[in-house]
């Protein structure tokens, strides 16, 4: 097998989408939702592996800014569309991908390199860790109360076309404004919002045409919720379910009074949240949280490119002097001792000969990084090593958040 590896070229899209689905088994896509991605995929940033002239593999990245703890918005590679043709897996090809695409984000000056994972098993060879986590619920709301806080009156709410290229837009602003309040969540280019709303029919399962319902205060947006309803009725009565897509809010009451609306609509006694943070306030407003269906998944997948400039991008919970030993076989120029020195206001790290303090991979760095995971947690199953005294205590104390990462979409 002759393999080589190029930047793909713009007239090749549509062999890059035909590689894409025919790896993950999937049907073609409609010219509708191959247009989706068409908006927003950058082929520069594209790459694609050849054997003898046919195209076998394909990876491809988004030009991100992600939110760090302190709120800055820092670089990040948006790896997406990953794949190999089944005639050509445990061949290399992936590592082969993986390797050219962390150079080319090394060489355009990205510290960082984030994803969303099909398989979470695959990446943590290729230096990326866990950052954030997704919490999914199926309410039951035929049992469990919502207890909103007060003030919810004083809001408008109204349903929309979520597809309205002006409901788009008001609906892309506020979540920009949301961005910097919460690490993991990325700064996003034009022609997302309309990816936000795409909704082909054939992946809709039996449920409605995608929803929007807008809660406004004097004519200010204050928050909007996606969903979709997908009705069900047996011998005992109504027994639908609310699929919500999106929720974003700029506060607790706007937050109360969309979740009010999705809890009582009319013939539904299910209501299923795919994704929210870990941390997300309706879960102190609800009455009974076991029936609220709750489970944990894997949201952001995160490397360092350049520790370095990485570490040095956000702040610190806490004052921190600590040297670090950190192994990366796969992107060697990370290997080595670097000294970080940070807290609130900011941080340095540079490269350094003295004694560490630490041990750990950049894997783990990369699971730290947007103050989720704590460096404690690590190192109890085994991951980070202590080398100073008190030093694993010190530094994840500095590494925490106040509020949990998490990344509201895949990419």
């Amino acid at each position: 097998m002759t393999t080589g590896l190029r930047v793909l070229r713009r007239a090749e899209l549509d062999t890059f989408f035909e590689v894409l689905v025919a790896a993950f088994a999937g049907a073609l896509e409609t010219p509708e939702e191959q247009e989706k991605w068409r908006t927003v995929i950058d082929p520069d940033r594209s790459l694609a592996a050849w054997d003898d002239g046919a195209m076998v593999g394909t990876a491809g990245s988004y030009g991100f800014r992600v939110t760090v703890p302190g709120g800055a918005a820092v670089p990040a590679a948006g790896v997406t569309m990953v794949s190999v043709l089944p005639t050509h897996r445990r061949r290399g090809v992936l590592t082969s991908l993986m390797r050219r695409q962390l150079d080319d984000v090394r060489a355009w000056g990205e510290p960082l390199a984030v994803l969303t994972a099909s398989e979470p098993g695959i990446y943590g060879r290729f230096g990326y860790g866990v950052a954030t986590e997704q919490l999914s619920a199926r309410v039951d709301t035929s049992r469990v109360r919502l207890s909103p806080p007060p003030g919810g009156d004083a809001l408008r709410l109204r349903l929309v076309d979520p597809r309205d290229e002006g409901v788009r837009q008001r609906c892309a602003a506020l979540y920009a404004a949301r961005v910097p309040l919460r690490p993991g969540m990325l700064v996003r280019s034009p022609g997302w919002e309309r990816a936000d709303t795409h909704d082909p029919e054939r992946l809709r399962a039996g449920a409605s045409a995608l929803r929007c319902v807008l809660a406004e205060r004097d004519g200010e947006l204050r928050g909007y919720a996606r969903y979709a309803v997908r009705a069900d009725v047996d011998s005992t009565g109504p027994k639908g379910e609310v699929l919500v897509r999106a929720v974003e809010a700029c506060d607790p009451v706007a937050l109360g009074a969309l979740l009010g609306h999705l809890f009582d609509l009319d013939l539904t006694t299910w209501l299923t949240l795919g994704n929210r943070p870990v941390d997300d306030g309706w879960l102190h407003m609800v009455s009974d949280v076991r029936r609220c269906g709750i489970a944990l998944r894997d949201g952001l997948h995160l490397r360092l490119v350049d520790v370095g400039a990485a570490l040095a991008a956000r702040t610190y919970a806490a004052p921190v002097d600590a040297v670090l030993e950190v192994a990366d076989g796969f992107c060697p120029w990370n290997e080595g001792r670097w000294r970080l020195v940070g807290g609130p206001a900011g941080a340095t790290c540079v490269r350094t000969d003295d004694a560490p303090d630490l041990a750990l991979s950049v894997r783990e760095l990369g699971t730290a990084y947007l103050g989720g995971p704590t460096l404690l947690a690590l190192a109890a199953a085994g991951r980070v090593r202590e080398v100073r005294a008190g030093a694993l205590a010190e530094v994840s104390r500095a590494f925490r958040g106040d509020v949990a990462p998490w990344l509201p979409h895949s990419f």
